[in-house]
């Protein structure tokens, strides 16, 4: 009763705080201006202080209007020139708004400290104004899906700052402007990441000028224009570029050689243009994994012997390139093939499909070729192969089911499926949530602009996005209970399309605000899906139409909630000393119950068992707590299990999620222990070890509370299990990361830790791929007397064991260093340290040749990393991890010295080891103050599955 009370007052002294404030007078008089143009202005603009009234989607800083966010709240009008007098704002959001209509006003260039203008999906007209180019802090320029018409215009060249630039789907015409003399152009942003131009009515030729070796471009999004003239070979020099789309143009000539420099694309497509000329070889794109090249007129030529040197090929589309010759029975090892459409070719002989590798493979079609037979016809396969109108087929009376076009799927390939539970029948226009609850959802369509895969009917990606999706949304605490995907296609610009919808938490519908902050993370591409499956994207939103918080009276409720509060007013001062101090007496009350139930706060330390506990930063939950956060430690939360016991998801009352490690009976140890351990790891806090939130020693149980990686394991994803597609660079950033928390354990913790247990299952994936070294429970903290080794029992895991320290039970930190050298050799080959008898540091020295290439071990390492051509620094990654393991401790490099010569590696590689990862959990209120987050980096949202099951082992 009485926390209620104290809730009550709560709000009453916040309203009253809120009525006091007040807006700036010319801010106001700008909103005003606003709402005077648009018909469906939000119910709760209303009173003449817009901060202190809470208009929904205003956000201020004391009395500036610093932010106008209105997605999907159905306004109608037109955009007042007024808005150029709000002089502190920084962010404009009005995407899904198709009832906006009318030109952009030229005032708009006087909002300097503008960063973000996202009008996605709305009916704005007429020509972009040059002003734009004045808005010089501006980081997001989103106008696609609008009817812009006219050119582009070059001012946008002056926005330096630029990061994110789409003006895509709309009715823009003319060439594609670059600068000349005192006139900008878009060669000049070199910060610039996104160019996405598609679905225009762009003309001339592409200018070799556009592009630079200085530019940091991902995405260059042409398709779907008028563009003609050849493809420039500057293209080639943007090596960071990762998705290239110029299909459904009319470009021309041959393909520029130097494309096959850009080894970080993974979607390239050219279809439907009127290239020539040979196919340039592309063996060096090995993370390419969708090639469209349909509909060109390259010269005749034989299958091109690259194409089997595409380790991450997913889709290969050639459809009328005027291929010939026989396809070799090695393409068909590619181990994530999926889609392969050749049709309308040349292709003869007899086609010989091998042994296929991927479980994923959809479909073969080679409509329309000369195929003469089929070697693999009498072999049972799950997949479908075309060949009408070959030869094979011709024979009268030919009943091959590969003779056959296969039945069209009239179903539906994906629909979110109830999570145990039956539907329910809902009234009126509600839908039943995959929870089996009515409510009215908001719903809209996922445009991918690219895609890595396209086994539309395999359930496991929308299974992924899901998650990510539910992630995202309790991390940054939003209203939404549940989502569902469904209807996957493919439209005709080859976008990938994924009904939506998000069901609201807790009640029927959406209020203004839940639905303005869902909306904002995808117009202003906060929401970063898996990057291992789904590429750039956007959203269209549909209009809501049953806000929770659209009552008739809402305007009397306002002024009734006013009143009542003044009123309340003059009792406040003595209601808030009541308050005061029923809850100082509950504070005490609660403190007695703490000490009560915790048996650290009564650890005596003249009992020979310790000081007090010495604990930084970790919190005491309660069991109480800890059950209720973990759903009554319930199977469907359960997520890892050993030997030391289980580990459980649970969610705090934050949205937070957090991983709990449970001792089962027999296994906890003694209370110094455990407070050992605990002191130990509150010590702990670098971005590369897993963070200790708390414990819990109540009750006869000993629970850890870890942050929750949402990844899993390196060991999970090396197998495929994640299935996180592991390249080269990723494998060296995660030995990377892994080296920095064990050098910081080693040499920055005090007192140094040595872990005693690396091993590829202790060292998980956050939600950018980062590497955290997870699992103390052998650590072994090093006192001043103990710098140069320490007499202990062995302890460790076999295989990764220190062979020295096994010998002499003398630990130090080079034991660790022998473990990682065991975890590099691991990475590269992606096998365990002992595996058929076989222990993997023996059979590297075995088979380790260093005047052959790759060090003659083609036959241990992983194939997965691509070896079209040598993976640039594997060889001294090699060097380093068998200097890790030499026999001799004291001949092994420090952990520092390892850091380092990998950050080297890197470097060697082209990458930069000091690249930071955006992060993906920013707060909605930090999103909505002008920070923008990397929408598709290299670190960009993966898979986000379950805690890993073999965190936990025996040991």
């Amino acid at each position: 009763m009485g926390s209620v009370i104290w809730s009550l007052l709560l709000v009453v002294f916040l309203q009253i705080y809120i009525i006091a404030a007040t807006t700036d007078a010319g801010d106001s008089a700008a909103l005003k201006s606003l709402m005077d143009e648009w018909e469906k202005a939000p119910p709760s603009w209303v009173g003449g202080d817009p901060c202190g009234d809470s208009w929904v989607g205003i956000g201020c800083n004391d009395s500036r209007v610093t932010s106008v966010t209105l997605p999907s709240m159905k306004l109608v009008g037109r955009l007042s020139g007024d808005i150029s007098t709000l002089s502190e704002l920084q962010q404009v959001d009005l995407s899904y708004n198709n009832g906006l209509t009318g030109s952009l006003p030229t005032s708009i260039g006087n909002l300097k400290k503008l960063t973000n203008l996202i009008l996605v999906g709305c009916g704005f007209n007429g020509p972009i104004p040059d002003a734009i180019g004045s808005l010089s802090q501006l980081r997001f320029l989103s106008l696609n899906s609008n009817g812009f018409t006219g050119r582009i215009p070059p001012s946008i060249g002056n926005l330096s700052n630029l990061y994110w630039l789409d003006l895509a789907d709309n009715q823009l015409e003319g060439p594609i402007p670059v600068s000349s003399g005192s006139t900008p152009g878009l060669d000049m942003l070199i910060h610039t990441k996104h160019f996405h131009f598609g679905k225009n009515k762009l003309s001339g030729q592409i200018p070799a000028q556009l592009f630079s070796s200085s530019m940091t471009l991902i995405h260059v999004l042409f398709e779907s224009n008028k563009l003609t003239g050849i493809l420039p070979s500057t293209l080639g020099h943007v090596r960071t570029l990762e998705v290239v789309r110029f299909d459904n143009n009319s470009l021309n000539g041959r393909l520029p050689l130097n494309i096959n420099n850009l080894t970080s694309v993974h979607d390239l497509f050219l279809s439907n243009n009127k290239l020539t000329g040979p196919l340039p070889n592309l063996t060096q794109m090995n993370s390419l994994n969708t090639l469209y090249l349909s509909n060109n007129s390259f010269d005749s030529a034989d299958v091109p012997s690259w194409f089997p040197a595409l380790p991450a090929l997913t889709t290969l589309m050639m459809e009328n390139t005027q291929l010939r010759g026989q396809i070799p029975a090695i393409f068909f090892e590619l181990p994530n093939l999926q889609t392969v459409v050749l049709k309308g070719n040349q292709l003869n002989g007899t086609l010989d499909i091998g042994q296929i590798s991927s479980n994923q493979l959809q479909i073969i079609d080679l409509q329309n070729n000369l195929i003469t037979d089929f070697n693999n016809s009498d072999r049972p396969y799950n997949f479908d192969i075309i060949l009408v109108g070959n030869p094979v087929c011709d024979e009268t009376g030919t009943t091959r089911s590969y003779c056959n076009l296969p039945p069209s799927n009239s179903s539906p390939l994906y629909s979110t499926p109830s999570q145990n539970c039956l539907p329910v029948p809902c009234s009126s226009s509600q839908i039943s949530s995959p929870l089996c609850r009515c409510a009215y959802p908001y719903t809209g369509t996922l445009n991918f602009r690219g895609l890595l895969f396209s086994a539309f009917g395999n359930s496991t990606p929308y299974q992924i996005l899901e998650q990510s999706l539910m992630h995202f949304f309790q991390s940054h605490q939003l209203p939404v209970d549940s989502v569902s995907l469904s209807d996957p296609r493919m439209d005709p610009n080859e976008y990938f399309l994924l009904n939506l919808r998000a069901f609201p938490y807790g009640q029927e519908s959406f209020n203004r605000t839940g639905i303005s902050m869902i909306a904002f993370v995808f117009s202003n591409q906060t929401f970063k899906p898996p990057d291992q499956l789904f590429g750039p994207y956007f959203f269209r939103g549909d209009e809501y139409e049953h806000f929770s918080d659209d009552p008739a009276n809402s305007k009397k409720s306002s002024i009734a909630i006013k009143i009542g509060a003044a009123a309340g007013a003059s009792v406040l001062f003595l209601l808030l000393v009541l308050a005061g101090i029923y809850a100082y007496r509950q504070k005490k009350r609660a403190e007695r119950a703490t000490k009560e139930s915790n048996p650290f706060a009564h650890w005596d330390p003249k009992k020979s068992s310790g000081s007090i506990p010495q604990l930084k930063g970790a919190r005491c939950f309660s069991f109480e707590e800890l059950k209720k956060y973990a759903n009554n430690f319930s199977e469907a939360n359960d997520i890892g299990s050993g030997g030391y016991g289980k580990v459980y998801r649970g969610t705090l009352p934050t949205g937070e999620l957090i991983a709990i490690k449970r001792a089962q009976q027999g296994s906890m140890q003694g209370g110094l222990e455990f407070k050992t351990e605990i002191e130990l790891l509150s010590r702990v806090h670098h971005k590369n070890v897993v963070s200790l939130l708390g414990f819990c020693f109540e009750r006869g149980e000993q629970m850890l509370i870890y942050e929750y990686v949402p990844n899993g394991s390196l060991s999970d994803s090396l197998s495929g299990k994640s299935g996180i597609r592991m390249d080269w660079t990723r494998r060296l950033k995660i030995a990377l990361g892994a080296a920095r928390g064990l050098a910081y354990l080693h040499e920055l913790a005090n007192p140094p830790i040595i872990h005693r247990d690396i091993k590829s299952t202790n060292i998980l994936l956050d939600e950018r791929l980062n590497a955290k070294v997870a699992d103390f429970g052998l650590s072994k903290p090093m006192g001043d007397s103990e710098r140069g080794h320490v007499t202990t029992q062995v302890k460790g895991t076999m295989g990764y064991l220190d062979p020295e320290y096994y010998m002499t039970q003398q630990l130090t930190e080079k034991s660790d260093v022998y473990s990682f050298g065991v975890l590099m050799l691991e990475i590269v080959t992606a096998r365990r340290p002992i595996e058929r008898g076989k222990y993997i540091v023996r059979e590297v020295r075995m088979a380790m040749d260093k005047t052959k290439s790759l060090y003659n071990l083609q036959e241990i390492l992983d194939a997965s990393m691509g070896f079209a051509a040598t993976p640039k620094g594997l060889e001294k990654f090699v060097d380093l991890a068998m200097s890790c393991v030499e026999e001799s401790g004291a001949n092994r490099p420090t952990m520092g010295e390892v850091v380092k010569e990998i950050e080297n590696i890197m470097q060697l590689a082209g990458m930069n080891p000091n690249a930071e990862s955006a992060s993906s959990s920013a707060t909605y209120e930090e999103a909505t103050k002008g920070g923008s987050l990397h929408p598709y980096g290299d670190d960009s949202f993966a898979y986000s599955g379950v805690f890993p099951a073999s965190k936990i082992e025996p040991q």
